[in-house]
């Protein structure tokens, strides 16, 4: 590792209006390392990095790159010095080429007047893309590919640009455990090369693995930086929440009743087939498997946003009819979806508002909504809930990742479920408000309702999961008890390896 760093950030502070965002935040990277950048939601990472790469200015501090102060006046200029950023959520136009995605923006041409060298843009797109390691056809229309891929494309385009440092945002939040294996390889080459890589993510099992060193910020200030083979969990979460935590899941302490809730011969054709499996009250049912086994999709026949082929539901004793979400809704059935964003909320609108959507009925006055109702009920779902907002008025798309998310599940509490049905509930959460969330389903199952979770973190499939089901290519391929599961066990029932 280089002796100066390239990137050096000192004592930022940053306010919006009357409020600061950062207070004298010290951050420096070196050639050659990936550094991690931590913190609870609303810490102050996406605005220190925004700075960084010239989307806001600071109100003080110093940024030092390659020796030189240097201020970027927009995040064109920081590319053309050398500095790239990979947001969760891709800039990639769907509708055009692999290869035109590489070069949007810097097109090839052959003539003043707009021609294009498509046969030269193609040819050095796929010398990108193999110094990857990764095999692509230039040519393909960019909406066919995986999410994984398309991250590839933008990887492959900072290293076009002579990327010196890689600013990488959540970067596996959409991936395959397959696409996360190819992605840590590229980004291991990356680092032999001497790229600088900031690393931002809420996954620990990845920040261990793959990091060099770990800075911590929390409401707003640099608590320390440590080298992650002198750290630990444990450390790094007292820095980034100010306490202990304690253990990292909740102990499972409800009564499990008997069964409560069961599908049988469930089929969606060309997506899955013959899933049957039971839920039991007050138990919680992990539901685990590769991305694209089907997983989603049979959450969302049982909530009758998908129409199934064939198959029985059965809630409390009693054959349900869905054909619609509605349907689900009335007969007690909550569905928290893993894109809070898009289906979980409507971002424009208020927490109080969010909260009364699939409660209307309930917040009524026979057909007209009563203000008293709706005011006490968002206000005790905030208490209830611990969600962090100014007031009941503040926009929900203000709020941080994680109380975004509490929001969500104050929306389904508030119908009084009988089952809910988590979707990757924990996605993008920093761990505070992950033991939260695992100690509201704790709360709920206590009360005697059933969950059924989908997880791609199988420490929290194996932490907060009764039971597992395991899903491969549409078939459960296994269901097993806590007590007899492990991650290896997870993991060759996921790939289709055994059947029980």
């Amino acid at each position: 590792m280089q002796t100066n760093p390239i990137v050096e950030m000192k004592q930022i502070h940053k306010s919006f209006y009357s409020v600061n965002v950062l207070r004298g935040v010290d951050f420096d990277l070196f050639s050659g390392e990936i550094h991690a950048l931590m913190g609870e939601n609303g810490a102050g990472k996406s605005t220190l990095v925004k700075i960084l790469t010239g989307i806001h200015k600071s109100n003080q501090g110093e940024i030092f790159y390659k020796g030189n102060q240097t201020e970027f006046s927009s995040p064109k200029d920081a590319e053309k010095n050398g500095m790239a950023v990979i947001h969760q959520e891709l800039n990639i136009i769907p509708y055009l080429t692999v290869a035109e995605n590489m070069f949007l923006g810097k097109e090839l041409k052959a003539t003043p007047f707009g021609i294009l060298k498509t046969k030269e843009m193609n040819q050095r797109t796929k010398e990108y893309l193999n110094r990857l390691g990764i095999d692509m056809d230039p040519q393909k229309p960019a909406g066919e590919l995986s999410v994984g891929q398309q991250q590839m494309i933008e990887i492959a385009r900072a290293i076009a640009a002579n990327t010196e440092v890689l600013i990488m945002d959540e970067p596996t939040a959409a991936l395959t455990d397959r696409e996360i294996e190819t992605l840590f390889k590229v980004m291991d080459q990356l680092r032999q090369e001497g790229v600088a890589i900031i690393y931002i993510s809420h996954r620990m099992e990845e920040i261990f693995r793959m990091c060099n060193r770990i800075t911590v910020l929390r409401d707003g200030q640099s608590i320390g930086t440590k080298n992650t083979n002198e750290t630990n969990f444990e450390e790094i979460v007292k820095m980034m929440v100010g306490r202990e935590l304690g253990e990292r899941f909740p102990d499972r302490t409800a009564d499990i009743g008997d069964t409560y809730f069961s599908v049988e011969n469930l089929s969606l054709e060309g997506v899955f087939n013959n899933i049957s499996f039971d839920v039991k009250k007050g138990e919680i049912l992990g539901v685990a498997g590769l991305m694209g086994a089907g997983r989603t999709e049979i959450m969302e026949a049982i909530f009758g946003a998908r129409k199934k082929s064939s198959g029985t539901i059965v809630l409390d004793g009693k054959e349900l009819s869905i054909k619609k979400p509605h349907h689900a809704i009335k007969a007690g059935i909550g569905f928290i979806t893993e894109d809070r964003k898009d289906e979980g909320l409507v971002l424009g609108l208020t927490v109080r508002e969010n909260l009364s959507i699939p409660n209307l009925k309930t917040l009524s006055n026979q057909t007209i909504m009563s203000d008293n109702k709706e005011k006490q009920f968002s206000k005790d779902m905030i208490e209830k809930l611990r969600i962090k907002t100014s007031s009941s008025e503040q926009e929900v798309k203000s709020l941080s990742g994680g109380n975004q998310q509490k929001v969500v599940f104050g929306k389904w509490l508030g119908i009084n479920p009988k089952l809910l049905i988590l979707d990757e509930p924990t996605r993008g959460v920093d761990v505070g408000a992950k033991k939260e969330i695992y100690s509201i389903m704790n709360e709920e199952t206590k009360k005697g309702k059933s969950i059924i979770m989908v997880s791609s973190e199988l420490p929290e499939i194996l932490g907060m999961s009764d039971r597992i089901m395991v899903i491969h290519e549409g078939k459960v391929t296994a269901i097993l008890d806590k007590a007899d599961a492990n991650q290896e066990k997870i993991m060759e029932a996921a790939t289709g390896g055994i059947n029980r």
